[in-house]
């Protein structure tokens, strides 16, 4: 059985989130593509398509799932509740995790847009409650905003004394700003995205303080959009933005290395995050069900430890990470 085969190939495939009792696999399913953002990922994805992809992602082995209100304004979530709903409910040991999103029309980010949130949430998926709920995005909010009384923190925390959530989690970009979030305590997870890669290091002392801290840390967007997965031949932007000539030219010596050593780029790029032991799962995203099996060949691939050296080597300066004046 495939779930047999990776599990035996990586003993360390099922990992603790931190401290939440929770147990999840080393490749967290990412939903954003699941909903259609063709602005974004550069395609269509139909409805069917996507549903086959979540019952095929449910079979295992990959037992973590990623999704957030926000995503083509709900899509994402519609997609996975019809899935859900076709398997029967959320196996056995599956942990699903949605995020809150302030209004996209209005902007709020109020206490009350966030009880909104996650009761729009709760319908699309069709259940009465999640293991994993994250503060999505607050960089258009102050910090002061966030943490104030009616906030949204404090509407989280009462999300979960209702018991619509198991466990908090604080997702975004900005490095410091995520930094001053984890030291709230109010949260359990941490999930960083396009600062902990191949070629940005961003994230490098706000990973470490929330694994000091017993925060579990949860790393997403390793392929910097697609291009530390396809290569520069095929893309130019990294975290959706027009990567600089002197990240792409780093990148394409990243490529050349890779070949002369046989390993496919994604590859690198993927078990860059899956070989930290601060890393408990790492977000990567779907929307085929063959991609299942793809993201399995490429997180058991044999990578030369002489490779790492060399890719090390390629590493950009800082000023080109994203957070680099941080």
């Amino acid at each position: 059985m495939f779930t047999n085969d990776m599990t035996t190939r990586r003993p360390d495939w099922l990992r603790p989130l931190g401290n939440t009792g929770l147990t999840v696999s080393a490749v967290c399913a990412g939903g954003s593509p699941l909903g259609s953002m063709p602005e974004v990922f550069g395609y269509d994805l139909p409805r069917e398509e996507a549903i086959a992809c979540v019952t095929r992602i449910l079979a295992g082995p990959i037992t973590f799932l990623d999704t957030a209100n926000g995503y083509s304004d709900g899509e994402s979530e519609r997609r996975i509740g019809a899935a859900l709903a076709q398997a029967g409910g959320v196996p056995d040991g599956f942990v699903l995790a949605t995020k809150v999103d302030r209004d996209a029309a209005t902007g709020d980010y109020s206490g009350a847009r966030v009880h909104a949130s996650v009761r729009e949430s709760l319908q699309r998926l069709g259940l009465p409650r999640v293991p994993l709920l994250y503060l999505h995005d607050p960089e258009p909010i102050s910090f002061e905003e966030g943490m104030a009384p009616g906030g949204p923190v404090e509407a989280l925390l009462q999300i979960k004394r209702d018991g619509l959530a198991e466990h908090l989690g604080v997702a975004g970009g900005r490095v410091d700003l995520m930094r001053r979030y984890i030291d709230t305590g109010a949260f359990e997870v941490l999930l960083t995205h396009n600062r902990w890669t191949l070629v940005d290091r961003s994230a490098g002392d706000l990973i470490a303080a929330a694994a000091n801290a017993g925060v579990a840390v949860v790393n997403a967007a390793v392929f910097g959009g697609g291009v530390l997965a396809k290569g520069t031949a095929a893309l130019s932007r990294y975290a959706y933005r027009e990567a600089p000539p002197e990240v792409l030219d780093r990148i394409r010596g990243m490529e050349a290395a890779c070949a002369r050593h046989g390993v496919p780029l994604g590859a690198a790029a993927l078990q860059f995050s899956l070989r930290d032991p601060r890393i408990a799962s790492t977000v990567v995203g779907f929307s085929r069900p063959d991609r299942v099996a793809a993201i399995a060949e490429q997180a058991s691939c044999d990578i030369p430890e002489e490779l790492w050296d060399e890719l090390e080597e390629l590493l950009p300066p800082r000023q080109y990470w994203l957070d680099g004046g941080v």
